[in-house]
Order: C-alpha cells, then sequence, then structure tokens
C-alpha cells in the first residue's frame, strides 16, 4: 500500500501541476488515480470531448445512500503578468500562510477532501464518502456537468454534497446564475470617408454594449425582489470584459468580438435574459444587413450556470453547520459547481477553507488557521460518517 501523505504534503503536489484551465489537467489526474488506487480506493474518469482533460470520482465505504461528496475543481486561473513574490507552483509557508497558485481556490479544500477520503478508507463507516474533482471550473463550470450526470447514475445517491469553494468555513447558501456569449460582429470594409456604404463592426457592435449599461443602470434602480435582496449587488449585472476588433483608424472595421456576460439574481431567469439580449442582437443584424447584406452578428453561448437556490430543510446545509457551527445566513455573487449539483437533486452547499478575496490574486495564500479549519471540518465529517 502506497504512503499515505498529510493534507498539507497532498497540497504541495497539488499545486506543483500548473493546471491553469487553458491547459491540460491530466498529470494531476494521473497522479490522484495512482495514488487513491494504491490505497485500494476506486476511481472513475470522465474525459472532456477533446480528450485533453478529465474529472475524476472516487467513492469509499459502504454501498448505501446516503453518503456525502467532497467537490472540487482542479484548474486554476492564469499567472500571467501578475507581480509574484514566490513561486506560483511551489507552495512557499511564511508569516502563518501558505502562497501558491490554487492554495485558497481551490487546491487547499482539494487537498483536504483528497486526505480525508483516503482516511476514510481506513475507517469503519456507516454511510460513504465521495470525491468530486473537475476540470474548466474557472472558465464556466463546465467540466463537473458530465461527472455529476454520471455520478447520480453509477453511485448510490449521496444525501449531501458540500462545494469547498473558499467561504471561510462559511456555509452558503445561494449564489447567481450566469451564462456568457463570445459575440463576433461583422461588418463590411471600406474606407472611413464613405462609411455609409460598409458596415463598421465596432459602430455595430457599441449599442450592444450599451443596452448593457442600461440594463445595469435599471436594474440598480429599480426594488430588488425578497430573494435578489440578499446579494451584493442585489440585482442583475450585465458584463462586458473584453472587446477587440478594426484594422486601421482609416477604415470601416470589419470585425469586432466581445465577450458579454449576465449573472442573474434568483427570481429571474437566464431564458429572460438570453431572450432579451437576442431580440436586440436580431434588431441590430437587420440594420446593419439592409446596408451590407454580408454583414452579420454571431452570438457562441458557451456556458450555462443555474442559479444555486436556498434549499428549505436541506441536508447539506444542516450538515455544514453541524460541523462547522456556523448559523449565519451566507449567499454569494459569484458562480459555483454548488447549482449543477443541485439541478442534478442532490441537497447541496458551498463551504470550504479561506477567502474569496485570495483567489485569482498574485501571492494567492490560505492562511494556516483556515487550513486547520478545513482539516478539522474533514475530521468531524469522518466521525459523523462512522457514527
Amino acid at each position: 500500500m502506497a504512503t499515505q501523505l498529510s493534507a498539507r504534503e497532498i497540497l504541495d503536489r497539488l499545486v506543483a501541476f500548473p493546471t491553469v484551465s487553458r491547459d491540460t489537467n491530466l498529470p494531476l489526474i494521473d497522479w490522484l488515480e495512482g495514488y487513491l488506487a494504491g490505497h485500494g480506493i476506486e476511481s472513475r474518469r470522465v474525459p472532456s470531448p477533446a480528450g485533453d482533460k478529465a474529472s475524476l470520482y472516487a467513492w469509499t465505504g459502504p454501498e448505501v445512500q446516503g453518503g456525502v461528496v467532497l467537490s472540487g475543481h482542479t484548474d486554476v486561473v492564469p499567472v500571467d503578468g501578475q507581480a509574484w513574490t514566490t513561486d506560483p507552483w511551489t507552495v512557499k509557508e511564511r508569516d502563518g500562510r501558505l502562497y501558491g497558485r490554487g492554495c485558497v481556490d481551490m487546491k487547499g479544500f482539494d487537498a483536504l477532501a483528497i486526505w480525508a477520503l483516503v482516511e476514510a478508507a481506513r475507517r469503519p463507516l456507516a454511510r460513504p464518502l465521495q470525491l468530486a474533482m473537475s476540470y474548466d471550473e474557472e472558465v464556466g463550470c463546465t467540466g463537473c456537468v458530465a461527472m455529476v450526470a454520471e455520478m447520480a447514475e453509477r453511485l448510490p445517491r449521496a444525501a449531501a454534497v458540500v462545494v469547498g469553494e473558499p467561504t471561510t468555513m462559511q456555509a452558503v447558501t445561494g449564489h447567481k446564475g450566469g451564462t456568457a456569449f463570445k459575440v463576433h460582429v461583422k461588418g463590411y470594409e471600406v474606407h472611413s470617408s464613405i462609411l455609409d456604404r460598409g458596415v463598421n463592426a465596432i459602430m455595430a457592435a457599441a449599442p450592444l454594449i450599451d443596452w448593457a449599461n442600461r440594463m445595469n443602470a435599471e436594474n440598480r434602480a429599480k426594488a430588488p425582489g425578497p430573494l435578489a435582496a440578499v446579494f451584493d449587488p442585489p440585482w442583475t449585472t450585465v458584463h462586458v470584459g473584453t472587446i477587440a476588433g478594426g484594422t486601421a483608424h482609416n477604415i470601416t472595421a470589419a470585425d469586432c468580438r466581445f465577450g458579454l456576460d449576465f449573472r442573474v439574481v434568483p427570481g429571474e431567469t437566464l431564458d429572460e435574459w438570453v431572450a432579451r439580449f437576442e431580440a436586440v442582437v436580431a434588431a441590430k443584424r437587420a440594420e446593419i444587413r439592409a446596408i451590407r447584406p454580408e454583414a452579420d452578428i454571431l452570438l457562441d453561448r458557451y456556458f450555462t450556470l443555474p442559479t444555486f437556490v436556498p434549499e428549505t430543510d436541506g441536508a447539506a446545509e444542516a450538515l455544514a453547520r453541524r460541523l462547522t457551527g456556523d448559523n449565519g445566513s451566507h449567499v454569494v455573487s459569484y458562480g459555483t459547481e454548488a447549482s449543477h449539483f443541485q439541478a442534478a437533486g442532490y441537497s447541496t452547499v458551498v463551504c470550504g477553507p479561506g477567502d474569496i478575496a485570495q483567489a485569482h490574486q498574485p501571492d494567492e495564500y490560505i492562511t494556516l488557521a483556515e487550513f486547520a479549519a478545513g482539516q478539522a471540518f474533514m475530521e468531524r465529517l469522518l466521525a459523523e460518517l462512522a457514527g
């Protein structure tokens, strides 16, 4: 049997894999699969459509319903252009903190969950423990979808899922839903002195971007509904974060590309907002095609994340509160894979060590105290599953 690693030693191994979302995570999955097998733990890969990445789920304990899933993601955001003072791919301990890319988001939790699964295999459990490790969470929470469906079909149904995003060990029971588009406006090039005979893709894109500004202003001004009021901000946001286009200043732009996303509060629907945007796009498309039939606006909707809604008497929330002692009410505006588990019928809570404020930052860190709090959570979870 393989040597059992501590949670801190597992964290060192995980951070050393540079699993930026644009790259493969297979070396990490290879290591994890082998490490679990060395401890007699079954696991199963769920490859990405291209085969360059994979999710992995694993389980130990009796094959009965009522267990717990520990859910994490293996991908991290890039370090490009960030001013790190440490090697981002080596965990560095300093001043009561563990520095490294992913230490808080969310390889810290991953390490604790892997440790707990291996430890669970050594103990007599009354209910099983399951592990779910995904890819591409950072770029739309898309990598977990097939894994969640397969787990629901193949494994005994768990009573609770704990998604370990950094919440300072508070029980988060709701977050906004989201969806995003890659927008490509195709214009028609002419000299700018006769711009009326062409279509400037940048100028055609501008009203669509301004629509986002107007929607934000309207949403901010209206009174939030009871489900939305607990969020910060308590309204649906429409955001454009990137834009590119044009060839030269004296040529009408042949192309303009930008990204647009929605973060939708509970009480409103993604479909409603998508329909509103598509209607605005359709009107602008008709306008530019009346000038040049070659012009077009193409929409690539590349992810959809349902809203995560607080449950009534949710088993996962109750579990997190028992294990942490947290009695507060918490929701967040960022998205997580919790909504995909909830959509598949699992009772789900978001609860993990560390502060989301440190995520994606240069010199990302988790404090030793938060890592220890996560370890204590796992110890209490194992005791509950044994009891």
